[in-house]
């Protein structure tokens, strides 16, 4: 009898435990399995402080080859993983059931990318930047050169290794520790399309940087110039999944990331770059550790209840409420803002009202049901640069008065009594006048 209840709580236990070590709840961003995908092993090494930092954050790492045979993003139709780091610029083709329609597709699906790519980026690699927004230069030799903003030391003389601070504005994506190194890069330009509102430069080339191959005469003019050149850029798609581009596989490197820096024409000297800071900052922010929101407790309740109502009727006084917070990488914090609105909406907004705060979290706002019937809905559309969106809606009939709750007397209605009283008291005086007047 032991043996059989041993049996029996031992299949249980095999059958709970992949649950119990790879379960992801996606409104929380914590223990995440990320795929980084490289050359070559050596990177380990020679990218182990960016690595160890992600490790660091509760984040599983695991390393492949780009052309291990065994690679698959999904099982059975699952995602086996959380997001994907690509460090590997040079490679054609992917191994195993990977290739570009399943790296966009992972995307689609809501789920985060890294890219770096260097001098070597295959077609394959521009390809992904391409689908996610971003364009690298046509020239396959090109990189970013700049003889004004590089580096002192190791130049070589081409001056191929810049120095830039010139940074997004915008605490959720770099945090709100100033970044007070400047980076250095060694790389390839891209450029993103205007047009895009999803693509964000994060990190520009100064006015004196252009794009062109650094062994080779300068014939032509180069296509990429000044701070028209990103370095890095990032993307959050419509469904919250986050990309970030970068045109150098070097930015994430021990080698820079512990060099100190110099630029040139400047006094300034920096015992070590910001690169670590850099990239740190920015994964926080890609890996959904900053500037992820969430929305709960979404109600809606007429003046003087405390049930939610399963109709309301025109003209009623309402309260509308939500609860909004912010993952800051440990726990759930209230969000505080002063931007956040509601729409009272039926084909367009009748209502439009920004959310008060107490502080800690809850919106609130109370306003009139407009004199118009039909299905509404409550709707919550925010957009902030570098929170993901959040998008919520509620629907709620609205009726008309029932006969017997209109007044007695309606007040704009007292001209036509006017008029039928006026008309009656005109009739009688006419028939007296016309019976009894000779």
């Amino acid at each position: 009898m032991k043996s059989l209840s041993f049996f029996f709580f031992f299949i249980f236990i095999i059958s709970v435990f992949p649950f119990l070590c790879f379960s992801f709840n996606p409104e929380s961003p914590t223990d995440r399995r990320v795929l980084v995908l490289l050359d070559d092993f050596s990177l380990k090494y020679s990218h182990s402080i960016f690595f160890n930092s992600l490790k660091s954050r509760c984040l599983n790492l695991e390393f492949k080859l780009s052309d291990d045979p065994s690679l698959s993003l999904q099982r059975y139709g699952q995602y086996l993983y959380d997001a994907l780091i690509l460090f590997c610029p040079s490679t054609k083709k992917f191994g195993g059931s990977l290739d570009l329609t399943a790296v966009i597709d992972f995307v689609d699906s809501g789920h985060d990318l890294i890219l770096a790519a260097d001098s070597t980026a295959s077609d394959l690699i521009k390809n992904i930047a391409t689908e996610c927004g971003v364009d690298f230069d046509e020239d396959s030799s090109a990189m970013v050169i700049d003889h004004k903003s590089y580096a002192i030391s190791g130049t070589e003389g081409d001056h191929s290794l810049i120095v830039s601070d010139d940074f997004i504005q915008s605490g959720a994506i770099l945090g709100k520790t100033k970044i007070e190194a400047p980076v250095l890069f060694k790389g390839i330009a891209h450029s993103v399309n205007s047009a895009n509102s999803l693509v964000l430069k994060v990190l520009s080339a100064s006015p004196s940087a252009y794009s062109a191959n650094p062994e080779s005469k300068l014939l032509n003019p180069p296509l990429l110039t000044g701070s028209a050149i990103s370095l890095v850029s990032v993307v959050q798609a419509r469904n919250n999944a986050r990309i970030m581009i970068a045109g150098s596989l070097d930015l994430f490197s021990n080698r820079l990331l512990r060099t100190a820096v110099q630029k040139a024409g400047s006094q300034d000297k920096y015992h070590k770059s910001g690169n670590e800071q850099f990239v740190t900052e920015i994964s926080k922010w890609v890996f959904h550790e900053r500037g992820h929101l969430k929305a709960v407790n979404l109600r809606h309740l007429r003046v003087g209840e405390t049930d939610e109502p399963a109709m309301y009727r025109i003209k009623d006084d309402l309260k509308f409420s939500v609860e909004i917070h912010e993952w800051s990488g440990k726990n759930w914090e209230p969000y505080v803002a002063d931007d956040v609105q509601v729409q009272f909406y039926m084909m367009s907004s009748y209502v439009l009202k920004t959310l008060s705060t107490n502080g800690k979290g809850l919106y609130l706002a109370s306003f009139k049901v407009p004199d118009v019937y039909g299905v509404f809905q409550f709707k919550v559309d925010y957009h902030r640069l570098g929170y993901t969106s959040l998008s919520l809606s509620k629907q709620i009939p609205v009726r008309p008065f029932r006969h017997n709750e209109y007044e007695r007397f309606i007040t704009t209605a007292f001209p036509y009594y006017g008029a039928s009283f006026t008309m009656m008291a005109g009739f009688f005086i006419f028939s007296i006048l016309f019976l009894y007047n000779k």
